[in-house]
């Protein structure tokens, strides 16, 4: 794409340590590109720095990054898209290979994947948890990524104006991902370095808290992406309780024409409802789903006819 033009889009919450750093390296690695910083309610003075260095500060009073991400992909208007954290762990001199990748094969996302250098990069149990939520997505909805946690992206216009973006806070690069995998879009992954935050600045990211909410997001987009495997899951687990409960109970029925246990009869009864009525669900909402997909995919379609 010749002349194309590139943001640099930089969410902020109290990164005054480091910031300035960050717009300096991307303005090094990419000269025409303009930066944008989303400051989240900062209470230290990022939002004068980012202005000092040559960024453009726009606000969001809203706490959360999803909100921030919601705001700078409605706000801005370009073609090719570079999100990254204003914490100066990632390597700003990645971005032309990432740029360059996306570019050559008409991909919508290239996920920057941590590479960490020292052990001090990845917080005690990060790595572990980046692991395994990154195999349960991979599991859900389709092994694709190995790093879904990368806050280090480069988006095509179309992938930008055609994500919905719903999450709050950190449970955004799920989505991200997730809406990557539901829409089938081409997307690729480059190794870059990680390294450890520099002294004095710190972390937002509550390791239990937001590791909570990371996992109430994949199990809502499961369900609301793959309905039908979840409510199949539940109707085969109540179907083969119901049935290896009542099983007994309508042999005996057979041969005395009696019911003497009462109540499993009628928990086996209750269980097999329940699992007929999740069948039902299940086909209700995959059809729903489906519209979903097909809303989704059109606003995808849109937004690469107008560019």
């Amino acid at each position: 794409m010749a002349n194309s033009q590139t943001a640099v889009l930089i969410p902020c919450y109290n990164e005054s340590t480091t910031l300035s750093q960050v717009i300096h390296d991307f303005k090094r690695a990419l000269p025409d590109a303009v930066i944008y910083v989303y400051d989240n309610g900062s209470t230290d003075n990022s939002a004068a720095i980012a202005k000092a260095s040559g960024a453009i500060v726009r606000h969001v009073s809203i706490r959360g990054k999803g909100q921030v991400v919601r705001r700078m992909f409605a706000d801005i208007d370009a073609d090719i898209y570079v999100m990254v954290d204003g914490d100066a762990t990632y390597d700003a001199a990645s971005v032309n290979k990432a740029i360059d990748l996306l570019l050559r094969n008409s991909l919508d996302m290239v996920v920057c994947t941590r590479n960490p250098i020292g052990d001090k990069s990845f917080r005690p149990g990060h790595a572990l948890g980046n692991k395994w939520f990154t195999q349960t997505v991979n599991f859900l909805f389709g092994h694709q990524f190995n790093d879904i946690f990368s806050g280090y992206r480069v988006f095509s216009h179309r992938f930008v104006k055609s994500f919905p973006a719903i999450s709050q806070g950190f449970e955004i690069e799920t989505e991200i991902t997730i809406h990557a995998l539901q829409l089938g879009l081409p997307a690729a992954e480059i190794e870059t370095p990680y390294q450890e935050r520099p002294a004095g600045s710190s972390s937002k990211l509550n390791t239990f808290k937001d590791g909570l909410r990371i996992l109430r997001t994949i199990f809502l987009l499961f369900l609301y992406v793959r309905p039908m495997a979840f409510f199949g899951i539940l109707f085969i687990v109540l179907m083969f309780a119901s049935l290896i409960l009542g099983t007994p109970v309508i042999v005996h029925f057979i041969q005395t024409g009696l019911v003497p246990r009462m109540p499993t009869a009628l928990l086996a009864a209750s269980l097999g409802v329940l699992a007929s009525l999740s069948l039902a669900c299940g086909i209700i909402l995959d059809s729903v789903s489906r519209s979903r997909l097909e809303t989704k995919r059109c606003w995808y379609l849109i937004a690469t006819s107008v560019r």
